[in-house]
């Protein structure tokens, strides 16, 4: 196994460097801030009364976190779609944001062509591919990302531009000061977490050492629930590791119970709970709870808090220790982080099936 105290070791194992993209998501997100400031966005687009952001993926999860931290505060409607079509409401009163890194990803293409059919007003987030061509074939506002990596590494991508045109779209009030705050608290957490910090001094690298041999499951709850959202998916990716989502309140009303069988099982658990400020003061009681009621069923867990003040700060420094943790993960599970040959594998064999997009 891996010494993670090794960091030549640790940059082996990491050929196409996820860990530096990991260090760079606050340098990502000022750019991708810039970069949304500058698309020109028509003035109809401020008479939307609701959005709908499609994508997949790493391209997903952006919207999924806009949903969460608009919640408390947007003015209309925000739905995510995560499939081939679009709800039976999305017409011409709908403002249809299309996300895909690749550009190619089916689904989004799908949903982006079936809002051009029913006169959805568009709008683009790609690196190319059929979704630029399609953009620029409809008329539609168009954001390129110039950032080269795998899609769940482009978060600031697929995030940071959606703020931007919220509030300059009115569904949202502006969020400058929050995205300040959240650059300048994941950057100071960068240095704790790099490769180059031990072990003793590292988070990232224990809580690794700690998910290494079992099965993950990560608990969040309101603003922090697509956070554990993502942390799931990262460990999936990055760590090439099993890995579960339960989300609060509703997890206490049925993931309990299920937690005495089979008997053995509790013991090869790691339970996570995410939390900070933003919690709803009944769920930061929950989290307390849930989690003794699991070490009493012989679970190991743990309580990890976000930084920050603001609840985009918050966010980001939970999904930047996230992104830490599951880099070494994959490190210590002797897997490149940034591989994707399974998902490869798949969407050869879909593509073998023919489409009918």
């Amino acid at each position: 196994m891996i010494d993670l105290n090794d960091v030549e070791a640790i940059r082996q194992c990491d050929p196409d460097g996820m860990l530096n993209h990991i260090a760079g998501l606050p340098d990502q997100c000022e750019a991708a801030w810039r970069e949304a400031q500058a698309i020109d966005l028509p003035d109809a687009h401020r008479q939307a009364e609701q959005v709908v952001i499609a994508g997949m993926g790493g391209s997903a999860i952006g919207g999924a976190l806009l949903i969460s931290l608009a919640a408390a505060r947007s003015r209309i409607p925000i739905y995510l779609v995560r499939d081939y079509d679009l709800p039976a409401f999305a017409g011409s009163s709908t403002l249809v944001i299309a996300s895909s890194y690749s550009g190619n990803t089916e689904e989004t293409i799908s949903a982006f062509r079936q809002a051009r059919d029913r006169g959805c007003r568009l709008l683009a987030i790609a690196t190319g591919g059929k979704i630029e061509e399609m953009a620029r074939q409809f008329g539609a506002p168009f954001l390129r990302v110039p950032y080269q990596s795998q899609p769940r590494a482009a978060l600031g991508y697929s995030f940071i531009p959606l703020i931007v045109f919220g509030a300059r779209l009115g569904w949202i009030d502006d969020s400058s000061a929050h995205f300040k705050e959240a650059v300048a608290v994941m950057r100071a957490w960068n240095a704790e977490l790099a490769p180059e910090s031990p072990v003793v001094k590292n988070l990232a690298k224990r809580e690794a050492g700690q998910i290494m041999g079992r099965f993950a499951i990560v608990y969040g709850a309101g603003l922090f629930a697509e956070v554990a959202r993502r942390w799931k998916t990262q460990i999936n990716e990055n760590g090439k590791h099993f890995a579960a989502l339960e989300v609060l309140p509703e997890a206490d009303h049925n993931a309990l119970l299920g937690s005495s069988f089979p008997e053995d099982m509790a013991r090869r658990l790691k339970v996570i709970f995410l939390t900070g400020p933003g919690d709803h003061p009944r769920n930061a009681a929950r989290v307390e709870i849930t989690r003794q009621v699991l070490m009493t069923q012989g679970c190991d867990t743990d309580v990890l808090s976000a930084r920050g003040a603001g609840p985009l700060a918050q966010m980001l420094s939970l999904i930047q220790l996230g992104d830490w943790i599951t880099a070494y993960l994959g490190v210590l599970n002797g897997a490149d982080p940034s591989d994707t040959g399974l998902l490869e594998d798949f969407k050869a064999q879909m593509a073998q099936i023919g489409t009918q997009l």
